[in-house]
């Protein structure tokens, strides 16, 4: 090869490269990293997706990890996104501390997203959290207002801890808290089994089942009785809210749970998608993720990324 064929063949690759970084749905590589706390807890970050799109934040639930948004992350339907995942404490690669107080205020939880937010720069992220993760939007809301996000998504989002709202199951509860360890995992593998009306495939289960017993124990026992603040913080928000809710949820009663949302804030959008369980991001995932898509370009800070 000539040295002129060498040098045209050099800058071809590197005008390629460089019209495929400036692409405006051009997806990076994964970006892992961490931050810290408001009491020092340290959080797992990971971004994918289009880093200069409009934001959204994907808060999981109890007992995950930023794992379970895998299909979330892999969309197509979302790719123009800049998607950012994060372990919640006490789970996954995040600081598992001991002891009941880093789990019982929920204020601390609050802080995690505050964290997440200033620690990743997003300017005016949709928010979207799972079961727990809705306690944790909830909790931000009523310390930080919503001045800094640009919407919430509450998929089968706890609202509050309340009889009416959560699906008892005492038996489960009791046997995830076992200091027996073959009862405790016995526990989480049922608990993880009620979240889907139709379950996923044998590969992903098990890893949800691995996410599951990855959690902090501490942090199972104290879940239960933890501060939630949804009359404060839902009911004070003025950003879009949606709810998308599965119509055969086994763990948070949908009819309840969506009657006292609207009664905190009428302004809610509720959908409910009748054949999922507690999960429809991951039982629906197509579904949801036009859904998602959707509410991010109705809101009032949507800019196309080209």
């Amino acid at each position: 090869m000539s040295f002129r064929t060498f040098l045209n063949a050099l800058i071809f690759a590197f005008s390629a490269a460089t019209l495929f970084a400036s692409a405006p749905d051009a997806i990076a590589a994964p970006n892992s990293y961490t931050v810290t706390s408001t009491d020092g807890v340290r959080l797992a970050v990971q971004e994918s997706g289009n880093p200069n799109g409009p934001p959204i934040i994907l808060v999981h639930g109890l007992l995950g990890s930023r794992l379970n948004w895998d299909a979330q992350v892999r969309s197509a339907e979302l790719r123009r996104y800049r998607i950012i995942t994060y372990d919640l404490r006490g789970h996954g690669l995040s600081d598992k501390p001991s002891g009941p107080e880093p789990y019982h205020d929920g204020n601390r939880w609050a802080d995690d997203l505050a964290a997440v937010i200033r620690g990743s720069h997003a300017r005016k992220p949709v928010v979207v959290g799972w079961s727990l993760g809705g306690v944790v939007i909830s909790n931000y809301l009523a310390k930080y207002g919503d001045r800094a996000i640009a919407g919430a998504v509450y998929v089968d989002g706890v609202v509050e801890l309340a009889p009416d709202q959560i699906v008892a199951h005492a038996d489960v509860y009791r046997d995830m808290n076992s200091p027996d360890l073959k009862t405790h995992l016995d526990g989480e593998r049922t608990f993880v089994g009620l979240c889907f009306n139709q379950r996923p495939d044998a590969d992903t289960f098990a890893r949800l089942l691995a996410n599951a017993a990855m959690a902090s124990w501490d942090m199972q026992k104290e879940v239960p009785t933890m501060t939630v603040f949804a009359a404060e913080g839902l009911a004070n928000a003025r950003v879009p809210l949606l709810f998308i809710y599965g119509g055969r949820d086994a763990l948070v009663d949908t009819h309840a749970t969506l009657a006292r949302a609207a009664a905190l804030n009428p302004r809610i959008v509720s959908k409910v998608y009748a054949d999922s369980g507690h999960a429809p991001f991951i039982e629906e995932a197509a579904r949801f993720d036009r859904d998602l898509d959707e509410f991010v370009r109705s809101g009032p800070t949507w800019r196309p990324t080209n």
